[in-house]
Parts: C-alpha cells; sequence; structure tokens
C-alpha cells in the first residue's frame, strides 16, 4: 500500500516532534532530515495544527511541538486527515458496474479497506517510535 506524501510527512513530523518533546521544532529542520519542500511541510502542519495534534509557536526558538498523546494516537488519527480510508466514491464511472463480479470485487476491496483501518487504528504514534528505534538498532542490509 502507498500512502500520500501529505500522509507520510505528517506521519514523519509527528514522530520527530515525539522524539525531541523536549524542545520545538521548526519545518525546516523536519522538512531538511527528509528532503522535503518547507512549503509542502508547513500546510501538513496546519493540517495537524488546526487538528489539535501538534501546537506552534511563532517568533525566535518558536516552531511545533506535538500536543497529543503518543500513547493514544493512531497511525489512523493522522492518516485520516490527510486521505480517505474508506470506500470508494460510488461514481458508477468504473468499468463493470452494476455485474456480479463488480459485486465480488467491491465485497473483497471492503475487507481489504477493513483491515488496513484496522492495521492503522491499532498502531499507536508511541508503537511507531520504538519500531523506529528498532531500525536505528538493526544491522545493515547486505
Amino acid at each position: 500500500m502507498k500512502l500520500q506524501i501529505a500522509s507520510r510527512l505528517a506521519i514523519f513530523a509527528v514522530l520527530e516532534l515525539t522524539e525531541h518533546a523536549d524542545r520545538q521544532m521548526t519545518v525546516a529542520d523536519i522538512a531538511a532530515k527528509y528532503g522535503v519542500s518547507t512549503h509542502h511541510l508547513a500546510k501538513v502542519m496546519h493540517v495537524l495544527g488546526r487538528a489539535g495534534l501538534v501546537r506552534s509557536a511563532r517568533g525566535a526558538g518558536g516552531g511545533y511541538q506535538f500536543c497529543g498523546n503518543a500513547r493514544r494516537t493512531t497511525l489512523l488519527d493522522v492518516i485520516e486527515f490527510f486521505e480517505p480510508l474508506g470506500p470508494g466514491d460510488g461514481d458508477g464511472g468504473e468499468p463493470g458496474n452494476g455485474t456480479s463480479e463488480a459485486g465480488a470485487l467491491d465485497v473483497v476491496l471492503g475487507e481489504i479497506n477493513d483491515a488496513v483501518r484496522a492495521t492503522f487504528g491499532s498502531i499507536t504514534i508511541e508503537t511507531m517510535r520504538r519500531l523506529v528505534e528498532r531500525e536505528r538498532r538493526a544491522p545493515p542490509a547486505a
């Protein structure tokens, strides 16, 4: 499965902010680590701020801090601000719509969607922090 860039940036930003919870981080700090546009990341941070997951401070020494609960905030909580993880829009323009084959395929896709939502909904930011640390300690792949 591939997430949209905004979703990935949001997850990376939240992970950075939770790792450095003792200080505020600027958009430039986070963008530099991941090699992304500060403009794009600033838009993502604005969405996270409106959602109440991060707070910002302006001026010298300003930046962002995570203000959610890393043990309760899930990947699904973050991703849903940036992309739909639900059934398709049902516009009826798909090839084969109205056939029993399309109905059967919709059942399978619905089950996949349910599994994806359940997985993202079961992984907290705290769990992701632990996975990041495990990755850092793992020997490099040959």
